[in-house]
């Protein structure tokens, strides 16, 4: 084992990376001003890539479809003034010698009717359900499947034309590509309901649609999950051979990347195996895959009623994580909240200097630093 593994650099295709880790998304909600990303916004990621990320996924940034968002104070990656703001984080991220890439959002069933600034636009959803059996939202007709689809390929088209490396298609989570995904929010009588390759179909053509508007050699990420908010213990596929009628669909749509969402990354997927989620995904797609989940905090992802969803936790040893870097389970490794509390994380790691870490704490919540 080497403590070196992190630290060694990465390329696929044009997209090359100085070392292993990424910047984690998550929703900061620090974007009031017309969901428009503003200087703050542009020196929060900044000081990440001044801090040795390899490669910055920003938090979720919505789609220009009307019941894209969920939540107040997000950013939108539609629109001229907030391409603009986007663009002047791109440019700091460039210049602190980091690579950037949006995550490109839709909350889907997710959102209540009332969120500003839609107000009373409907969440959207392929059977009109937040949560499985409770049908309370708008169920997407053919037509607003179409718009959505769209939706991603221009913002898509448009994250490449302003300058970032890469995009991000958010697919996990129970938002609105999982509620396909998941045959509990998905109840449709159509195409996109039923098998589990059937319930993948809107992420193909969303997918299809993205890599047609981006061309062949700009990378797609996928981040997908089997947990969802609504259920930690929902599963997609429960074995390594219905994973592979999952994934391998996405995979030749035009996948390059996937990005493995776990709440404990050292955890394994299937019995009989230690491979974790990104383990059995790249041995399965033969596609880099991220691993995810708790990286370097003593506590995990794991809130309770009434708690918030980011968990206070110390640091902790990221023996284990090397280790299985080293054996090549997975090909880059994403940091969350550990780079809240230290936007320089990376640097203090290679230079081994853990003691210097500090906490994360829900105070670093309220601020954007």
């Amino acid at each position: 084992m080497t403590d070196n593994a992190l630290f060694q650099p990465f390329q696929l295709g044009n997209l090359q990376l100085k070392n292993r880790i990424v910047m984690a998304p998550m929703t900061r909600n620090f974007s009031p001003n017309d969901n428009i990303p503003g200087d703050n916004v542009v020196d929060y990621y900044r000081r990440r890539a001044e801090g040795g990320v390899g490669l910055v996924i920003t938090e979720g940034t919505c789609v220009g479809h009307k019941g894209a968002s969920g939540y107040p104070g997000v950013p939108y990656f539609h629109g001229e003034a907030r391409l603009a703001g986007w663009k002047k984080v791109i440019d700091a991220v460039h210049a602190a010698g980091g690579k950037i890439a949006p995550q490109l959002w839709h909350v889907g069933a997710v959102r209540k009717a009332g969120t500003m600034p839609e107000g009373d636009v409907p969440g959207y959803g392929p059977s009109g359900m937040n949560v499985p059996g409770k049908v309370n939202r708008h169920i997407m007709t053919q037509q607003d499947i179409d718009d959505v689809v769209a939706a991603f390929a221009q913002a898509a088209a448009d994250a490449k034309s302003i300058g970032c490396d890469a995009v991000e298609l958010h697919g996990a989570h129970g938002y609105l590509i999982d509620q396909f995904f998941w045959e509990g929010t998905n109840q449709r009588d159509d195409h996109y309901a039923g098998s589990i390759e059937n319930r993948g179909r809107f992420a193909l053509e969303i997918i299809k649609a993205v890599r047609a508007a981006v061309g062949p050699d700009y990378p797609i990420i996928l981040r997908w999950s089997q947990w969802k908010q609504q259920d930690y213990t929902a599963r997609l596929a429960v074995t390594p051979e219905e994973l592979e009628r999952f994934l391998m669909p996405l995979s030749e749509a035009g996948v390059d990347i996937f990005h493995c969402s776990q709440r404990r990354f050292w955890e394994p997927e299937f019995e009989g195996s230690e491979l974790n989620l990104a383990g059995w995904t790249q041995k399965i797609t033969g596609k880099p895959a991220i691993t995810v989940g708790s990286v370097g905090l003593d506590a995990d992802f794991t809130p309770k009623p009434g708690e918030a969803h980011f968990k206070e936790a110390d640091p902790a040893s990221l023996d284990t994580l090397l280790h299985r870097l080293d054996q090549d389970e997975f090909d880059l490794v994403a940091v969350g909240r550990a780079l809240i509390s230290n936007p320089d994380w990376v640097n203090l790691v290679e230079a081994k200097r853990m003691d210097d870490l500090k906490p994360f704490r829900k105070e670093h919540l309220g601020e954007l630093v």
